[in-house]
């Protein structure tokens, strides 16, 4: 009797327990049915917001909110929206610096019109406050009007904003010291990116130790006016096939590459990371324009001062903003070296057999330009130089049977030991050509080799 009674005491305890569950879970869906209708209205009315608002997500800027507070050491960003925004961080080298050098080859290699279109901005991403104050202080030195004109601009994180850098994972077994680099490398961009984001319709990604081509700004934005023509939704476009050197993105994507490289930093590498972002954004192949407007010039590496001789094969030192054009000659080729080689990018020349007086190496743009500069290199090693020609423009292109040209041309001068260089030519030609012609002035027995004709073009329309 009593394992009996026990027996019913337990069970009524288990069925005392069970009717206190079942109440307060009744209690719990009878809550949720009794909602408030307010209170849904509210909910559904805020999604439904948010599904028809007509900007973007993206530019709404309140998703994944980036948590960082900035520093500004000099300069100040304009009000009004410059074409490019520049972007670079640099820290404290071991040996050498060359940062200074770079800003210089940015700004001494661009026209005061291209220069008045961009924005740099240089982040100061080392903890070293005293290297920081001194590297300040000597870019205000050398830069003085661009810091006042509103075209540079130096800023700093403090360390208390960036999230663990020490025992993160090791997914490619590299050393400690080398993961906790290359992660705090993706940081700093991620702040750069996002305080750059707006302050350029284009935002181009730099290392702080680097040199520029003549008149880059004037070539990238030819080739951004191409590739829209083309196919307006590319991600990245690629003026250096080195590292996160000469990437461009378009301003209204800044935000997210910004929070792509801050939530992956400790994964991989930044240009790896960039890869996938181009990839996640749909542009499934990298487009790469040669030759490469910026070329490596450090010769020791950021992390530990290790010895570094990366260079940019497809670098042209001098400048290259050639427009889409095609290049007649009834000068006889010699092999696969045909005209249209020394019009395009690369390492590329034409190569003909003796020209007489009178042939003729003609370039027809695909659309009229404003020529400012012009540049021809002809022969190798001393021999097969182009000894006596003319440099013209031409207007007004006409179509024959074989080829194309222009119906009148003017003379702009002569070639001088097998080359030819002018520039601010729209001081003096204020009209667009269509052509760009070599006429040859005497009959030469050697071969002729040219090179390279480079040209450089005004926009009829403003650059920012």
């Amino acid at each position: 009797m009593r394992r009996r009674s026990k027996k019913n005491v337990i069970l009524a305890v288990l069925l005392l327990i069970g009717g206190f569950y079942l109440i307060n879970q009744s209690d719990f869906f009878m809550a949720g049915l009794g909602s408030s209708p307010e209170h849904l209205s509210d909910e559904l009315t805020w999604q439904a917001e948010r599904l028809i608002k007509k900007e973007s997500w993206v530019e709404q800027g309140d998703f994944l909110p980036l948590n960082v507070s900035y520093q500004l050491l000099a300069g100040a960003p304009s009000t009004q929206q410059r074409y490019l925004s520049i972007g670079m961080s640099s820290v404290k080298r071991k040996k050498g610096s060359y940062l200074v050098p770079t800003l210089k080859s940015l700004f001494s290699q661009s026209s005061p019109e291209e220069c008045s279109s961009m924005v740099v901005i240089v982040l100061l991403a080392d903890f070293d406050v005293a290297w920081r104050i001194t590297t300040t202080r000597e870019i205000k030195t050398a830069f003085a009007s661009q810091l006042e004109q509103g075209q540079l601009v130096v800023i700093h994180v403090p360390e208390e904003w960036y999230p663990p850098l020490t025992g993160i994972k090791r997914n490619y077994n590299d050393a400690p010291d080398r993961v906790t680099f290359r992660s705090k490398q993706n940081l700093d961009y991620s702040f750069l990116i996002h305080y750059s984001a707006g302050l350029g319709r284009y935002y181009l990604q730099l290392e702080d130790d680097v040199s520029s081509a003549k008149n880059f700004l004037t070539t990238i934005k030819t080739r951004v006016e191409e590739q829209e023509a083309k196919k307006p939704t590319w991600a990245m476009l690629e003026f250096s096939h080195l590292g996160y050197i000469g990437k461009l993105y378009k301003s209204e994507q800044l935000p997210l590459l910004a929070r792509f490289l801050f939530l992956f930093y400790q994964e991989m590498p930044c240009d790896w990371l960039m890869s996938h972002f181009r990839e996640l954004m749909t542009q499934k192949v990298s487009i790469v324009f040669k030759p490469s407007l910026f070329q490596h010039m450090g010769t020791f590496s950021s992390f530990q001062g290790t010895y570094n001789k990366l260079k940019d094969k497809d670098f042209e030192e001098g400048f290259y903003a050639n427009p889409s054009a095609e290049v007649y000659s009834d000068i006889s080729v010699y092999k696969n070296h045909i005209p249209q080689l020394a019009w395009d990018a690369g390492e590329g020349f034409f190569w003909g057999r003796a020209p007489e007086k009178g042939s003729y190496l003609t370039v027809v743009f695909t659309e009229p330009k404003f020529v400012t500069g012009i540049l021809i290199q002809t022969g190798s090693g001393g021999k097969d130089l182009l000894d006596s020609a003319q440099v013209e423009l031409g207007h007004t292109v006409i179509v024959s049977d074989k080829d194309k040209t222009c119906k009148e041309f003017q003379p702009v001068g002569t070639m001088e030991n097998g080359n030819f260089q002018i520039q601010d030519m729209d001081k003096k030609y204020t009209s667009e050509s269509s052509c760009l012609r070599i006429q040859v002035t005497a009959t030469q027995k050697d071969w002729v080799i040219i090179q390279k004709i480079r040209i450089t073009t005004k926009s009829s329309k403003p650059l920012s």
